[in-house]
């Protein structure tokens, strides 16, 4: 049986730092202690802004090239691209096949994955199957973000969003590298949380455009409960289709959108802190780029090496919410292996 394993990663994070007090002399008068209130209970205290010229393809491309480099490839060795975003370069086509044309990745096919801030880890078991099942031998995924475009600079909610993006390079194995998948979703709650029109339920109009309803706006609070106590249920339901216990897990990635909401969660698991990854602090809330952006920063921290157990959640408006794990091989491509 063929199985899938991680070869290599990459990740992009533009130079424009944003930090709090940025956005703290710009919420003054709309919402003066929107940030004093949030930063503590996110953890975020900067994010970095892309050039405005750029889209999202321009941060999945130069993610994927640090994946191929370190993994000794060139963009033409791509089979299949998975690319997961919800802050797309246009509502059609697929920015993933765009992401094919920058790269130069001639023989790859290409689709996208829209499930938000649960877009990687489904990218990922989705690649996973297609190696089993398909005769590919190598599939670029990336998670990539840039919803702050999306969004108006003068709503406080845009102390969430920083731009960047992570991939990786997965290829067949002989032993699991790619473990399984459990998934969960809420349909009753996708109004909650989006950008009402521009699709066909409403088309873009003037009126509409007006109204700011072409912006992704929050709407509603989500209930606690949906991440609370929807996460700790996936690494439940995964721990055992997959025989593992919670214990084996030697490093738990999180939507890195709430560093208070890991901490409770991990309360609930049983599990030290210690081996939930953050990075929500050095480059603020990366949506659909996040978890590929920390799987990929605690590699090259060696927080997580060949052999380590590896679950991550996702969750993102809709809301969609997905768990995969894997375990590393060593097959990795090292940071040292890659400057060698």
């Amino acid at each position: 049986m063929r199985h899938a394993q991680i070869l290599s990663t990459g990740m992009h994070v533009p130079s424009r730092e944003v930090s709090n007090d940025v956005l703290r002399e710009r919420f003054a008068t709309i919402a003066p202690d929107f940030v004093d209130r949030i930063e503590p209970k996110s953890g975020i205290t900067r994010r970095f802004y892309a050039p405005d010229d750029q889209a999202t393809s321009d941060l999945a491309v130069r993610a994927s090239e640090q994946a191929l480099e370190r993994a000794g490839l060139s963009a033409a060795d791509i089979d299949l691209i998975v690319l997961g975003t919800d802050s797309p370069d246009f509502i059609t086509p697929s920015t993933s096949v765009v992401v094919q044309e920058k790269l130069g990745a001639t023989k790859a096919g290409t689709f996208d994955v829209q499930c938000a801030c649960a877009s990687f880890p489904t990218a990922l078991a989705v690649a996973r199957g297609m190696i089993a099942t398909q005769p590919l031998e190598r599939v670029l995924v990336i998670g990539a973000y840039m919803m702050r475009k999306l969004a108006d600079p003068n709503d406080p909610m845009v102390f969430l969003y920083g731009d960047g993006a992570g991939a990786a390079v997965l290829g067949p194995s002989d032993e699991p590298g790619v473990l399984g998948s459990v998934f969960a979703a809420d349909g009753s709650l996708a109004t909650d949380w989006c950008i009402a029109a521009g699709g066909t339920r409403e088309p873009i109009t003037k009126d509409a455009i007006d109204a700011g309803r072409h912006q992704v706006k929050m709407t509603k609070k989500y209930p606690p409960a949906v991440n609370d106590e929807g996460w700790p249920n996936l690494c439940r339901r995964l721990a055992v289709q997959e025989g593992f216990t919670l214990h084996d897990v030697d490093c738990f990635i999180f939507t890195q959108v709430r560093r208070r909401t890991i901490e409770k969660v991990m309360g609930f698991l049983e599990q030290p802190m210690h081996k939930a990854h953050l990075i929500m602090d050095q480059w603020g809330y990366t949506g659909s780029a996040c978890i590929p952006m920390a799987i990929h920063d605690a590699i090259d921290r060696d927080v997580i090496r060949p052999g380590s157990l590896v679950l991550t959640v996702g969750s993102g408006v809709g809301y969609n919410q997905c768990a995969t794990a894997f375990r590393l091989t060593d097959a990795l491509a090292r940071p040292t292996e890659a400057a060698a």
